[in-house]
């Protein structure tokens, strides 16, 4: 069986994927406030991670990420795979001593930053490229090795004089990559592939203290793949088409998640990630960079971080070169891309004149709705008036301006309702929701920030069973 590494055009087709693949490669790399010191940056990397077999099976994590999916090749079709993962590489912190000796401190200050001792990880790829016909039985399995290995980088003070080093160190690793196919039964063409990535390295912890950190750079970090025919489609796993749903449903997936990748509407690139995607996923065009912090809002950790003390974006700047250009990303970022990330509206269009609506039109056709008006504006429902509306309550007419006695205790729905038990209050408004409920919205007498709240349209809400009318005020 030969393999080969994949040709240029299928690169190219991961180019689009991997910038989505880059943000699940380093999720939760390193967390806001971007400092080693910080607690949350003490147990990293909870995606993806494979780790070897002797620590799996003293622990709830696994060594193996197991893929299946569709694929429909056409004739003399080659796949094409690429695992990528992060390689954990343990830096210490080295002092120039008198004596010109170095010795291992915690912390080394320099004038533009503070070194201390950290976690990096090393981006690591494996490639291998087949035709498909050769993937049934056996199928393709390419080992792979990363040997240990250790570097040093010199430190030097602002005026060149070297004050201490950083030492960086890798441990040895070992995986493999299998690929196998297996046709459908019934009338239809397609192949069921099956991708394992696994991790052999033979590292076994010692005795009982062996934790965690020990076994992370003998680990596969963030583990994902890419998979790529050179001709043919792959079966989306999300939305399959009904031939498929059975098959679909029979594929095995075990810590990772398939889905197609790369431009819109195209379906020759798989992206098999251990976190949940849609197909096609994307990076917002507004994002000006990676923050690495997991489920990340770009506008609060921009200006978050950008608030930090001198001190902090020191220790940030000391602690991983990607934090530094979080930090640098930050400081520099000009105020029309700030306002760029305020938000962005991408789901609704402009309605401009009555009529049906069209199938996937967001004004529904509803008698009375206002067709120059945007369907979220209350203004455009004239067959509901929440200041207007009355509904009758024990016989008697309640709207806007009545008074009412509240008797939340009927439903205990929450711990306030013992505070609100028999007070009285004011009705502000009479809300319709779309399942034809009915809510009104009150303000309770005596209370001292009654006009901010009505001001703010802040209200509490019962139903027509939980009051009791009174006088109208």
């Amino acid at each position: 069986m030969t393999t080969s590494v994949r040709p240029d055009d299928t690169a190219d087709r991961f180019a689009t994927a991997r910038q989505v693949a880059d943000a699940v490669l380093f999720e939760g790399y390193v967390l806001y406030p971007y400092r080693a010191s910080a607690a949350k940056n003490k147990l990293r990397w909870q995606f993806g991670v494979l780790v070897p077999p002797g620590w799996g099976a003293r622990s709830a994590e696994h060594s193996v990420q197991r893929t299946e999916c569709l694929m429909e090749p056409r004739s003399g079709a080659r796949l094409s795979a690429e695992l990528r993962f992060l390689h954990a590489q343990r830096r210490t912190v080295q002092r120039v001593g008198t004596d010109g000796a170095f010795e291992t401190v915690d912390t080394l200050e320099l004038p533009d930053r503070v070194l201390v001792p950290w976690d990096e990880g090393v981006e690591e790829r494996v490639t291998l490229d087949a035709e498909v016909s050769r993937l049934t039985g056996e199928g393709v399995t390419v080992p792979f090795t990363r040997p240990a290995r250790e570097e040093t980088e010199p430190v030097h003070d602002a005026g060149g004089q070297p004050v201490g080093r950083l030492v960086r160190r890798r441990a040895e690793l070992h995986g493999r990559v299998r690929l196998t196919a297996s046709a459908l039964d019934g009338p239809y063409a397609a192949l069921r592939l099956t991708a394992t990535v696994e991790n052999t390295s033979g590292w076994e912890p010692e005795g009982s203290g062996a934790d965690r950190d020990a076994a992370l750079p003998h680990s596969l970090v963030g583990a994902h793949l890419f998979l790529g025919l050179s001709t043919g489609s792959f079966v989306s796993m999300t939305d399959p088409p009904e031939w498929a749903r059975g098959a679909v449903a029979a594929c095995r997936n075990e810590h990772a998640w398939p889905v197609l990748a790369g431009e819109s509407g195209r379906a020759d690139v798989v992206l098999s990630s251990p976190i949940i995607l849609e197909d096609h996923p994307a990076i917002a065009p507004e994002s000006p960079g990676a923050l690495y912090d997991a489920l990340e809002i770009d506008e609060i950790l921009a200006l978050r971080t950008a608030a930090l003390t001198d001190q902090e974006k020191r220790e940030a700047r000391g602690t991983d070169p990607r934090a530094a250009e979080v930090i640098e990303l930050a400081d520099t970022m000009p105020p029309e891309v700030l306002e760029r990330l305020h938000g962005a509206v991408r789901s609704l269009r402009e309605v401009t004149g009555p009529g049906p609506a069209a199938p996937d039109d967001l004004t529904p056709d509803v008698p009375g709705l206002r067709p120059d008006t945007p369907w979220w504006d209350p203004e455009s429902d004239r067959s509901v008036d929440p200041v207007r509306d009355r509904i009758t309550v024990d016989g008697r007419s309640v709207g806007a301006g009545s008074r009412v006695l509240l008797r939340p205790g009927l439903r205990r729905t929450d711990a306030q309702d013992l505070f609100l038990q028999g007070r009285t209050a004011h009705v502000e408004a009479v809300l319709h929701d779309v399942d034809g409920g009915v809510h009104l919205a009150v303000t309770v007498e005596g209370d001292p920030g009654v006009d901010i709240r009505r001001e703010q349209g802040r209200f509490l809400y019962f139903q027509p069973d939980e009051i009791a009318p009174l006088e109208d005020a």
